[in-house]
């Protein structure tokens, strides 16, 4: 049996190494691929890209190759964004729409003023975006106390805060894949912004909420996954 591919968005700040430990934990019918960012990882000479749709481009150039077969699409908070708009950019480059889009933790497309409020159009300063990082306890207080880390951490955040800040819906005919949204109760995203992602397709539409703040996708891993695989499991044969 062919794998159906998975391919991962990062948060803002983070690696695509997050979804790593996944592959231990999903069906072996299920591929996983982390895709990476410029400014970090693997990719870590090239520049922090601050503009979604540039960026959304890129990957599904690079992308292209893999969306010739079957794949789903998952994103966590900049990650579900930028997930939402490669999809829309991999459908621009003639190719076949994912079977799946999970967004996770963040209001939809159409919601981003209410949710932010415009607070990060404009690059913040070291201690606004650490300030930050303690509000979405998600960074334990040793990492954001090493200097040399936070060195390395902070552009690369400053970027992405900036990619959400500067995002501009764009209106384009809904997807025709099933959007899965996943968000954590204790988050920011209300289920009303959670909810006005519907608008985004034509097929089906779920939202699951789970317990905690922005990152209970690492805090509920296993039901997430669990999600995940039940959501995915009726095309793994036509994969």
């Amino acid at each position: 049996m062919s794998s159906l591919n998975l391919l991962c968005l990062p948060y803002s700040g983070a690696s695509a190494m997050v979804y790593s430990r996944w592959r231990r934990k999903l069906p072996a019918w299920l591929s996983l691929r982390p895709v990476e960012l410029p400014g970090r990882g693997a990719r870590m000479g090239e520049p922090v890209q601050t503009d979604m749709q540039a960026l959304a481009r890129q990957l599904a150039d690079e992308q292209r190759l893999v969306a010739s077969q079957p794949y789903a699409l998952l994103g966590h908070s900049l990650g579900a964004l930028l997930a939402f708009e490669l999809a829309h950019e991999l459908q621009a480059l003639g190719c076949r729409a994912p079977v799946a889009l999970f967004a996770c933790g963040t209001a939809a497309p159409t919601r981003r003023e209410d949710y932010d409020g415009g607070n990060w159009r404009e690059a913040k300063t070291d201690d606004e975006l650490i300030a930050e990082l303690r509000k979405l306890k998600g960074t334990p207080e040793e990492v954001l106390a090493n200097q040399e880390l936070m060195s390395l951490t902070l552009p690369v955040l400053r970027g992405d805060f900036l990619l959400c800040g500067r995002y501009a819906y764009r209106q384009r005919p809904p997807l025709h894949c099933p959007l899965y949204v996943l968000g954590g109760e204790d988050d920011r995203a209300s289920e009303e912004q959670l909810l006005a992602w519907r608008r985004e397709t034509l097929g089906d539409f779920s939202l699951e909420t789970f317990p905690g703040g922005h990152f209970f996708i690492h805090e509920h891993e296993e039901r997430v996954l669990g999600v995940l695989s039940a959501a995915l499991a009726p095309h793994r044969l036509s994969a």
